[in-house]
């Protein structure tokens, strides 16, 4: 079409043309800027709830909705930096958890490699691990250990238990091996968001045994948005930052399509979660993830893909403002 206007339009339609994320070109990683990638995978969370490898097909198919100006930064971000869609993960074994992260680590390596940074869609939590067992003390983070700004409703860090119903590098596991193996400082990583009633009262505790920088929910109501965006600007600057986002750390009510979903206290309304994710704005974004969309779960209107890919756009915009800016 020759006409920009009309172009423009075209590609917000969301139920017109091939899906790719963001109605972005369907390529390889050479020479890009910001990978954008499926991660079809749900063996890792190891219950019934496994339509997670769904989520990457479900925000492939509302993502050119997404395709937008952003209006606070001042900033086309798909002008600023070169995005591509590299697909999906292959995972031929995809019944089997341990040889999935493998896989995984094995397709980001060649993403770390090629200096694209990736934003991702999952796919259980344990994507996560598969991913920055690439990315930590890598190319992109110049051989430094990764730090996380990391949102959910639980901690991941269960060490307490060696598998999760057969899963050994599981959706509850990553944050503890990932700092074992030496990929991931705990020390200089946030955890915010964590909430609900745990089945064990020591549930945070291996999380403070790792160093992390845990702020509860109530310690996030009680804090408010700006004192817990400054302590994550003064743990992050400086550092290799990566970004992992788990749906449950929102509300229900504006994210009900997720796996593990924590009814019992309110959740991110989504302007304290963007502003969550903006605490880290302007540093040295190497990658992220959104994570745990259960799309057979989601209402007809698909409002969790829908938020799931608002939450991915504003990765893709402060990445590619840093790409503009060096």
């Amino acid at each position: 079409m020759s006409d920009p206007h009309l172009n423009s339009m075209m590609e917000n339609l969301y139920w017109w043309g091939v899906p790719t994320l963001f109605r972005c070109p369907h390529q390889g990683p050479k020479g890009a800027d910001i990978a954008l990638v499926g991660v079809p995978h749900s063996t890792g969370n190891g219950t019934t709830e496994r339509d997670q490898h769904l989520g990457p097909r479900a925000l492939r198919n509302v993502s050119a909705v997404s395709r937008r100006m952003h209006g606070g930064f001042g900033l086309d971000p798909w002008t600023a930096a070169r995005i591509v869609d590299v697909g999906d993960v292959p995972l031929p074994r995809a019944n089997d958890n341990e040889a999935c992260i493998a896989d995984i680590t094995e397709f980001f390596h060649t993403l770390d490699a090629a200096g694209a940074r990736p934003v991702s869609v999952g796919g259980d939590h344990s994507v996560t691990g598969g991913i920055v067992q690439a990315l930590g003390n890598g190319h992109l983070s110049k051989g430094e250990k990764i730090c996380f700004l990391h949102l959910d409703a639980h901690t991941d860090v269960f060490t307490k238990v060696d598998h999760f119903l057969g899963a050994e590098k599981s959706a509850a596991h990553w944050g503890a091996y990932l700092a074992d193996q030496g990929q991931v400082d705990p020390t200089h990583s946030m955890q915010i968001g964590l909430r609900g009633h745990a089945r064990t009262l020591d549930w945070l505790q291996p999380s403070y045994d790792y160093g992390y920088n845990v702020v509860t929910m109530k310690d996030f109501r009680a804090r408010g948005l700006a004192d817990v965006v400054a302590q994550t600007r003064d743990m992050l600057a400086g550092r290799p930052v990566y970004i992992t986002f788990d749906l449950d750390c929102l509300d229900p009510t504006i994210a009900p399509g997720v796996s593990n979903i924590e009814p019992g206290e309110k959740g991110f309304d989504i302007d304290e979660a963007v502003g969550l994710l903006h605490a880290v704005r302007g540093l040295n974004i190497i990658g992220g993830d959104v994570v745990c969309m259960m799309p057979t779960k989601d209402n007809p209107n698909q409002i969790t893909a829908l938020t799931a890919a608002a939450i991915m756009f504003e990765m893709i915009a402060m990445i590619a403002e840093n790409t503009k800016s060096a």
